[in-house]
């Protein structure tokens, strides 16, 4: 794909939502953070369920560590994995606490070093919490990026890279969202809107989706 082509992708995604964000509920970076860890192998929407009882009751490291592991656990129950990620929910505040002040990092190497947190994690909290231009590739960029040919790759991290490099800088702040939300609500694993599409002219896949349908999507339904 040329960069004229990846450009226009950009600016028809930026045209239908020019703020775009994450559908996580948060109201700092911790809660982010807490969010982000919970929401491996979850639904977004099943994240926020949880997690608005669980930071009514505690939204910070200090008071996730006072409510325990079985206090979490009960809090966090309707979450598959609830159990390995309230082990490292807590691991994670106690670091918090005891080596950032009780605040969330803006490091890279000091996010990938705290439990549960990974380089698609620290990616989505540089980027959304502290507006970096970072790129995370979770399963719906991933299929994008390879489907369209925007930015194939083998790996998450190859997707990542390409996307990095090949990316306007003037988009690559609110790629991650852009990418994703399409990859979620339009450009689907399964039975893709390809007819809805508002950058299937400039997409590379050739099995594109056939319906009746002439209705132009946004890139993301909620």
């Amino acid at each position: 794909m040329n960069a004229a082509k990846r450009r226009t992708i950009f600016e028809r995604l930026r045209a239908l939502d020019p703020a775009p964000t994450t559908e996580l509920e948060y109201r700092t970076p911790f809660e982010l953070l807490v969010a982000v860890i919970l929401s491996a192998q979850a639904t977004d929407v099943g994240v926020n369920r949880a997690t608005r009882g669980l930071f009514a009751a505690a939204d910070t490291p200090e008071a996730i560590l006072d409510l325990g592991l079985d206090g979490l656990k009960s809090r966090i129950r309707t979450i598959g994995l609830f159990n390995s990620k309230a082990a490292n929910i807590l691991r994670t505040c106690e670091m918090l606490v005891g080596e950032h002040g009780s605040q969330v990092p803006r490091d890279r190497a000091a996010l990938e070093a705290l439990p549960g947190v990974g380089r698609k994690t620290a990616n989505v909290i540089l980027n959304t919490a502290f507006g970096e231009p970072t790129i995370a590739v979770d399963t719906h960029i991933f299929r994008v990026s390879n489907r369209t040919g925007l930015a194939p790759g083998k790996t998450p991290l190859e997707v990542e890279r390409k996307l990095v490099r090949s990316t306007p800088e003037e988009f690559r702040k609110d790629a991650h969202h852009w990418l994703i939300l399409h990859g979620r609500y339009v450009c689907r694993a399964r039975s893709p809107r390809c007819p809805e599409c508002p950058i299937a002219d400039l997409c590379d896949y050739r099995h594109k989706t056939p319906s009746p349908s002439t209705t132009p999507a946004t890139n993301h339904v909620r």
